[in-house]
């Protein structure tokens, strides 16, 4: 059959990806829930269209051939093209994507989520997690939180919370009256970098980072976990912590809260416009604004 008429299987390009994000058929059989020997015959069929070797196979390892490369590129983009078309013509069968750190999931969202559903019965929102620094914004999401420096101008951006810095620890935890006495406590932080101390240390007369103890975290959720446990104190956003200052599980010994100039915010895809739920989710989330 001609070939020009004869176009490789979806399923075809689908096991192809699969193999090359997992560098196994076995790892690539149990996502796509098929056997190995179905995957395997799938990329054969795929080598035997376009009549070159896409994997280099070895006992050991799996490796993309310079012409599979190619091939991998096009199936890409042919299924990542399907599946915008698809949220395009029916996005009303999917829930509306949010992606965001897990910090401020847990630590914010998840305790607002019950007013969402009692306002919205009829939405579903797909909370996607990211223990990254930075929340990147995926291909695949409606929509992202993320922290900026700097308030941003852009309409499809709206600012959620501003950042307030203070140090939190656990009930009882003393004495801790003032920025001298935390050179007995070891300092928790939230991210590598250790900026969150580093600038509340600064603006409230304390001593160089190297005259405390520190428990590096990656997360404000396991920072604020550890200062519960009384492990030492951490410094964290205000609103982050609200919930657990209320529930008396953590206090602020000492200390304003520090205004950074930085927010979390909001921000849409272009793509969330044609998703027929993205107003009200929109106007919601005004609303815990107000």
């Amino acid at each position: 059959m001609d070939k020009v008429r004869h176009v490789p299987s979806l399923q075809g390009l689908q096991a192809l990806v699969e193999v090359a994000d997992s560098g196994s058929f076995t790892q690539a059989a149990q996502t796509l829930c098929l056997t190995q020997s179905a995957v395997s015959r799938k990329v054969q069929q795929l080598e035997a269209h376009f009549g070159v070797a896409l994997f280099a196979r070895t006992s050991r390892s799996v490796r993309m051939t310079p012409e599979g490369e190619q091939v991998l590129a096009s199936a890409r983009s042919i299924l990542e093209q399907l599946k915008a078309l698809e949220d395009r013509l029916s996005p009303q069968e999917r829930p509306l994507r949010i992606r965001m750190h897990v910090s401020l999931a847990v630590r914010w969202l998840l305790p607002k989520l019950s007013d969402f559903y009692l306002q919205y019965p009829d939405i579903a929102l797909s909370i996607e997690t990211v223990a990254t620094e930075v929340v990147e914004p995926g291909s695949d999401s409606d929509a992202y939180i993320l922290y900026l420096p700097r308030p941003s101008s852009d309409p499809a951006c709206m600012a959620l919370f501003d950042e307030a810095l203070v140090p939190v620890c656990a009930p009882g935890m003393g004495p801790l009256t003032s920025v001298d006495d935390l050179v007995r406590f070891a300092l928790l932080h939230r991210s590598a970098d250790q900026q969150a101390w580093i600038d509340w240390l600064s603006a409230n007369g304390g001593k160089p980072l190297a005259a405390y103890r520190h428990i590096p975290f990656n997360l404000d959720e396991l920072a604020l976990d550890a200062a519960a446990r009384g492990l030492g104190v951490a410094v964290t956003d205000m609103t982050l912590a609200a919930e657990s200052i209320q529930r008396g599980v953590l206090v602020i010994p000492f200390g304003e809260p520090l205004k950074t100039g930085g927010n979390y915010s909001l921000c849409l895809q272009p793509s969330a416009a044609s998703h027929p739920a993205c107003a009200r989710v929109w106007q919601w989330f005004a609303q815990q604004v107000e």
